[in-house]
């Protein structure tokens, strides 16, 4: 490709990389999701996360057809539901079902499903998250599955405005998050105007 040759191209590839790198700030919260995570069956994980982090959970998997001891592979669904519905393990009205864990013998690897961590977000199935609100997920075998532990998990959206003061903060903090945005990117342009 004659683009990549031109004098210009470096300072490109210089945007695009930092481009990459900025997005990739956001943090990833891992959860294996099965009934061998103790914290998980107890219901006692809890999960800090800010706006813009990733809540990834990965189904039960096992590499072959056969399954440790006699018991059939974990199938699961799992559900965003209320703090009432936290106590207990049953499917309940206003439940939102999130993801079907169905595929215990997937040959490319475990299943994983990953949650934006989004105060909006453009998606329609997508969920939004208010900071300072916690959210739970729990999960029940799916109809042909046999019975399992009630795997319950919490997450904590940080941190919620307290007074007026704070909320004239982050309004602050927005527009220097601009000026900002915009003291990165300065060099750079000023980069790809020489090198051009």
């Amino acid at each position: 490709m004659v683009f990549l040759g031109t004098p210009g191209a470096a300072a490109w590839k210089a945007t695009l990389f930092l481009l990459n790198l900025s997005a990739a700030v956001a943090r990833r919260h891992v959860v294996y999701w099965n009934s061998t995570n103790t914290r998980l069956a107890a219901g006692e994980l809890s999960v800090q996360v800010n706006l813009t982090d990733y809540l990834d959970i990965y189904c039960p998997h096992y590499p072959s057809k056969e399954t440790p001891g006699a018991d059939q592979p974990e199938t699961l669904d799992l559900y965003l539901i209320a703090e009432e519905a936290f106590q207990g393990c049953v499917e309940t009205r206003g439940s939102i079902k999130r993801w079907e864990c169905n595929k215990p013998n997937a040959t490319f690897g475990p299943v994983r499903f990953s949650e934006k961590i989004l105060r909006f977000t453009p998606f329609s199935l997508g969920f939004e998250f208010i900071p300072g609100k916690h959210y739970y997920y729990s999960s029940l075998p799916t109809d042909e599955g046999p019975p399992r532990p009630c795997m319950k998990l919490r997450v904590t959206v940080c941190c919620e405005p307290t007074s007026e003061g704070s909320k004239q903060i982050q309004k602050t903090a927005r527009l220097n998050g601009v000026s900002s945005l915009r003291a990165t990117f300065l060099p750079l342009l000023i980069l790809l105007l020489l090198t051009t």
